[in-house]
């Protein structure tokens, strides 16, 4: 008799076991898909705004360049220092006139900010290669090379973050139903790209 009760209770808590696990199963099943769109989506948030602060990174580098050119240009040329103070001023403005995440939707704003970058980096560099000390003036000469560069760089970054919007407005078109029950909070809006800007 023992021995049948045994067997009976052994029974009964092997099939909750058994049940208990189908359960934890199924559950874990209904989750999956919801976790995982969650994840890729803050992955290509994470990429896009990783993306984004590198090309932002490196123009203010690109400016900070720009600006040491000017006070290098100060202490050499003295007698220019109304044009030095005026491209300084120019300067100061450039970072005011730089497109954001959201307004770079309007490609005047790029094409504004563009044109008064690219006729800053053309005029300071023609001053300091104008210079006689150039020739010899290695700090002249690594600054205006420092500008060249991170002036060709600007492409390149725009083109790697236009890669990660196009990957993470892509997935939103595909996914937007399942992220909007996911994401309450998000607004969930296609970003804008630097190509779509140049098309316009």
């Amino acid at each position: 008799m023992r021995r049948r009760i045994s067997g009976i209770l052994f029974s009964c808590a092997g099939i909750l076991l058994f049940n208990c696990g189908k359960k934890a199963e199924v559950s874990q099943t209904a989750f999956t898909k919801a976790d995982s769109l969650t994840d890729l989506y803050l992955s290509l948030q994470d990429s896009m705004l990783q993306s984004w602060n590198v090309m932002i990174n490196d123009d203010n580098q690109k400016i900070k360049a720009m600006h040491n050119l000017l006070h290098e240009l100060m202490i050499t040329s003295n007698d220019e220092d109304d044009e030095l103070h005026a491209y300084e001023e120019e300067l100061d403005h450039l970072m005011a006139l730089r497109y954001s995440q959201k307004s770079m939707a309007d490609g005047d704003i790029i094409e504004e900010y563009d044109f008064a970058s690219n006729l800053l980096v053309t005029e300071l560099i023609s001053q300091a290669e104008s210079k006689t000390e150039f020739a010899y003036n290695t700090t002249l000469q690594k600054l205006v090379e420092e500008i060249r560069l991170a002036d060709q760089r600007v492409s390149l970054y725009r083109e790697e973050y236009d890669e990660v919007v196009f990957r993470y407005n892509t997935f939103l078109e595909k996914n937007r139903n399942d992220l909007h029950e996911i994401n309450q909070g998000d607004s969930l809006e296609l970003r804008p790209l630097f190509q779509m800007t140049y098309e316009d």
